[in-house]
């Protein structure tokens, strides 16, 4: 029965002991995807290419990563050689195009699902079998991130199949497709950011979304909203440097156009900032293969640009309630009981100038954003504090101002030796309104942050109506009382009360520069408070010496002890000016006064941050600053009130704060990521779920609500 059986026995042995051949590895596996090699052919042809390639399947809610993984992440490595008959060494990945994952303020290029990233392999020998080694590396991730590397082995009969003749011949087809193609097109990108496509077939009839992905990341903002400009043969895309002083050689990467079924062209394009990518004019005659859509708009529909205007003028409105505003506010009330007594034209009069000189300085402040922006720079709402010279100066103004209403010295019309009166004309009350904004912008009020980064994200026309808007809103509650008759009649007469008055006005003017001088150690450290406080001194010098010699010039007329007195006070003056100079020269305090501001408290970093949502931690942002009076006043309401501070350890929230005081790209890039330009913000990111944005004025409940 053995020996009948032998035959058969040995063919079975035989056929186990032949080479078994496949299009696809063994699977290297884990609890989040499958691994294999795969090739588009099950043999192979000497002197021919193979392609091979990475599979990954991964599981649903992971993904992993392209050429430029962005603000997080690394991308995939895969050497593949060739032994045997035939030897060989793989090129680098044709990387398909990925898909954007914008998350905590983020943004990562990542590929989901079944993804090939495929490769050639150039072979060089005699025909004859050939066995493929492999070492691959990838990082996937969901919550966590996970590193996982694989090494593979298939062996390939010689043969003559075709190419993508193997089962696996498919996945190879598909990765061709989603990969980018050259673009056919004129590519240019300007100093400012702008990169424009230039050809026939490019129009509003054809492109209603576009976005750009850049080769490399630490070029570009990647989370900056991506302006979209269509015209007739042309595409234009606002991108934002992340360092205008150092733009790169070359800007690569992939413009991806769609229409509005969602159908996608993905073009490969390589520029050099201000010049025409060398290769590029073949894009005339050529046509999109997108169907026509609508043309995409250029600036805010009439009916969204009234709302925002609404909005601006509502913010600069409720401005007025804002703390940093109070002092100016009280020297308003002083000049309407001045205006008490006053004819009906001098009330109008007054009104006017004022908002005047509000509306006129929120212009000013506004151009001075939009072109600081147009240039790649981060400014955002009162960046203008950000520099310890200009928190100085503010302050000592404010000190001079408070000498002024203490009677030190007055602000005078009239030449030296003749009789002098104080001015509270037309001139007063736009000085008045310019300090308003000055004081004004450390703080925000609600709709304002909308309407800012509106402001600061569309056509320049269309964002300085919204700072104007801005500042009718905060100029409207003293013009309406100084216009309207019935209001107007009610307002107090004139006395002997106001001399007190104006006195006591004075110190709340103190105690803000007294703030300043704060935040200015805070910017630049302990040493920066004598220059602040020996300045404020020396100002105070002037000021009397002024007032001395305006006593001296009314009774006596311009004596020499006047002029030597007033030039003095000018010398004083200047010398405390120059003092600035080693202050514009000093460099930041370090830490930040987040960092050691209360126990528990993290300062902000996109890694940390990422890597708490990542563990499923719950994390409270607060984007803060030290010259930001909401920020302050919401610390002491809100966040460090005891039932907020329980509910934060009890559910294990993060506590973590953005100090903003000085300029900081991190800090500004997660503010433009909130479509925000200035701080306050909070945003609460609950386990496992997308931030929630909080009001700008916080309330317990408000907060205690957010967390439940």
């Amino acid at each position: 029965m053995l020996r009948k059986l032998s035959p058969l026995v040995l063919t079975l042995l035989a056929f186990g002991s032949t080479p078994a051949f496949a299009a696809e590895s063994a699977p290297v596996t884990s609890a989040h995807d499958t691994a294999t090699l795969v090739t588009d052919r099950d043999s192979v042809t000497a002197g021919g290419d193979l392609h091979v390639g990475l599979r990954l399947q991964l599981k649903p809610g992971w993904h992993t990563y392209w050429l430029n993984a962005g603000d997080a992440g690394e991308p995939p490595t895969l050497k593949t050689t060739a032994s045997g008959a035939m030897t060989g060494q793989s090129e680098s990945i044709s990387f398909p195009t990925p898909v954007r994952i914008s998350e905590g303020g983020l943004m990562s290029y990542a590929y989901t699902g079944d993804v090939l990233l495929p490769q050639t392999l150039k072979l060089e020998g005699k025909a004859g079998e050939v066995t493929l080694k492999a070492h691959a590396e990838w990082l996937v991730c969901a919550a966590t991130c996970v590193p996982e590397s694989g090494d593979f082995s298939l062996t390939l009969p010689s043969g003559n199949a075709a190419p993508n003749s193997a089962a696996e011949g498919p996945l190879f087809v598909k990765a061709a497709q989603a990969s980018p193609m050259p673009s056919p097109f004129a590519a240019t990108t300007t100093s400012d950011a702008t990169l424009t496509l230039s050809g026939q077939g490019l129009s509003g009839e054809s492109v209603s979304r576009a976005w750009f992905m850049p080769s490399v990341t630490g070029v570009i903002d990647q989370v900056a909203p991506q302006k979209l400009e269509v015209s007739q043969g042309k595409v234009s895309l606002g991108l934002h440097w992340i360092d205008a002083a150092h733009k790169p050689a070359t800007l690569d990467g992939i413009v991806v156009l769609q229409d509005q079924a969602g159908q996608q062209t993905a073009l490969w394009v390589s520029t050099s900032p201000g010049t025409e990518a060398a290769g590029q004019r073949a894009g005339a005659g050529v046509t999109l293969p997108v169907a026509g859509v609508a043309s995409s708009a250029t600036a805010p529909s009439h009916t969204a640009l009234w709302q925002l205007v609404i909005f601006a003028f509502l913010g600069g409105l409720i401005l007025n309630l804002m703390p940093c505003v109070f002092p100016v506010l009280a020297m308003k009330a002083f000049s309407l009981a001045r205006l008490g007594g006053s004819h009906r034209h001098e009330q109008i009069s007054s009104a006017l100038a004022y908002m005047t000189g509000v509306m006129g300085s929120f212009a000013a402040l506004g151009v001075a954003m939009i072109v600081l922006r147009s240039v790649g720079s981060a400014a955002g709402w009162g960046f203008q504090f950000q520099s310890p010279v200009f928190v100085l100066g503010v302050a000592w103004l404010l000190v001079m101002m408070a000498l002024n209403l203490l009677g030190v010295f007055e602000v005078t019309a009239g030449r030296l030796g003749q009789d002098v009166t104080p001015r509270h004309g037309i001139w007063g009350d736009m000085l008045t309104g310019l300090l308003a904004v000055v004081v004004a912008t450390p703080c925000t009020a609600p709709f304002m942050g909308a309407a800012i980064a509106a402001a600061l994200g569309g056509p320049a026309w269309a964002g300085l109506m919204l700072f104007l808007a801005m500042g009718f809103g905060l100029a409207s509650p003293y013009v309406a009382i100084a216009t309207i008759p019935f209001l107007a009649r009610h307002m107090p007469k004139p006395g002997a009360w106001m001399a007190i008055l104006k006195q006591v006005l004075a110190f709340p003017l103190l105690g803000t520069a007294v703030w300043l001088f704060w935040v200015a150690c805070v910017q630049r450290g302990a040493m920066i408070l004598p220059v602040g406080l020996g300045g404020a001194v020396a100002l105070g010098l002037a000021a009397w010496l002024f007032g001395l010699t305006q006593r001296e010039a009314m009774i006596r007329g311009a004596t020499p002890w006047v002029v030597i007195g007033r030039a003095v006070a000018v010398v004083v003056v200047l010398l405390a000016g120059a003092s600035l100079v080693r202050v514009a020269d000093s460099e930041a305090a370090s830490p930040s006064f987040v960092a050691h501001s209360e126990n528990g408290v993290v300062a902000y970093s996109p890694d940390r941050l990422a890597s708490l949502r990542d563990a499923g931690k719950p994390v409270f942002i607060d984007m803060t600053a030290a010259w930001c009076i909401t920020c302050m006043v919401n610390e002491r309401v809100a966040l460090q009130a005891a039932p907020v501070q329980k509910a934060f350890a009890a559910r294990g929230v993060t506590y973590m704060k953005g100090d903003w005081t000085n300029r900081d790209e991190t800090i500004s890039a997660y503010l433009r990521a909130h479509e925000r330009d200035g701080v306050p913000l909070y945003v609460y990111y609950a386990p496992h779920k997308e931030g929630v944005i909080l009001p700008q004025i916080l309330t317990v409940s408000e907060v205690l609500d957010v967390l439940k």
